[in-house]
């Protein structure tokens, strides 16, 4: 059984939860509720749970405001919110997982799944990257990201490239490492794309920044800083030599 809480200021949102729960997630136990920051620190505090479901608007302050009262994170936090572009934004950088208001029964039975297959961990970093994110309110820096054994938060600007593998991605870093992720290169193509990232191939994302150069020989492909070969599709073609124009 997963031991849980839920804090949300919106007593009908809470009801509705556990009785979503109780029909769609029977492994969910909940040992406890709160309506508000406060009230939820203190839960918290006093209840050693594996599941905390966090709204984020609430009355005294924000479900964030949570997160720099306790000293430390060691279980998972699913956050519960009515839409708000840039926290959802804040989330998959984080690699957190958000449901959106009203709560939909097959997300809300996927989002349980995953945090029963994920470790016990301290989660510290992996929640300081999202306060850092919500707090500056600027484009992230860095991002964290999943692998089958463990969450990795790493810099953009290290990144040199991505390649899909499947329904998984391989990062390349600029210092030789490499890191299978359980996410798809569709996933990451939005998200990086400010950061100066391009989709050249189906399979492949580059950082523009770890661009060496342009052949056009060979069917034409590019040369990264790490001397890595990355093919570039037909139809990319003239995108990728007006980008390196403009650069």
């Amino acid at each position: 059984m997963l031991k849980a809480v839920i804090i949300d200021d919106v007593q009908q949102a809470r009801e509705t939860l556990k009785k979503d729960l109780a029909a769609y997630c029977p492994e969910v136990e909940i040992l406890g509720e709160a309506d508000g920051v406060v009230s939820g620190a203190k839960l918290l505090k006093a209840t050693e749970v594996d599941l905390v479901f966090l709204d984020i608007q609430m009355q005294d302050g924000s479900g964030f405001d949570i997160l720099e009262i306790l000293p430390e994170i060691k279980f998972k936090i699913i956050f519960t919110t009515a839409s708000d572009a840039f926290a959802i934004k804040a989330f998959r950088f984080s690699a957190i997982d958000y449901l959106l208001k009203p709560i939909d029964p097959d997300e809300l039975v996927e989002a349980v799944a995953k945090v029963e297959q994920e470790s016990k961990s301290d989660n510290t970093e992996q929640y300081d990257l999202l306060l850092d994110t919500v707090k500056t309110q600027n484009k992230p820096e860095r991002l964290a990201l999943h692998t089958l054994e463990k969450i990795q938060v790493t810099e953009i600007q290290d990144i040199i490239r991505c390649e899909s593998s499947g329904n998984y991605t391989t990062f390349f870093f600029a210092n030789s490492d490499k890191l299978l992720v359980t996410k798809t290169l569709k996933d990451y193509d939005k998200m990086l794309n400010e950061h100066g990232f391009v989709r050249v191939h189906q399979s492949h994302l580059v950082n523009s920044n770890q661009i060496k150069e342009y052949v056009k020989t060979e069917g034409g492909y590019l040369v990264m800083k790490d001397d890595s070969r990355v093919p570039v599709s037909l139809r990319k073609k003239p995108m990728v030599v007006k980008m390196l124009d403009a650069l």
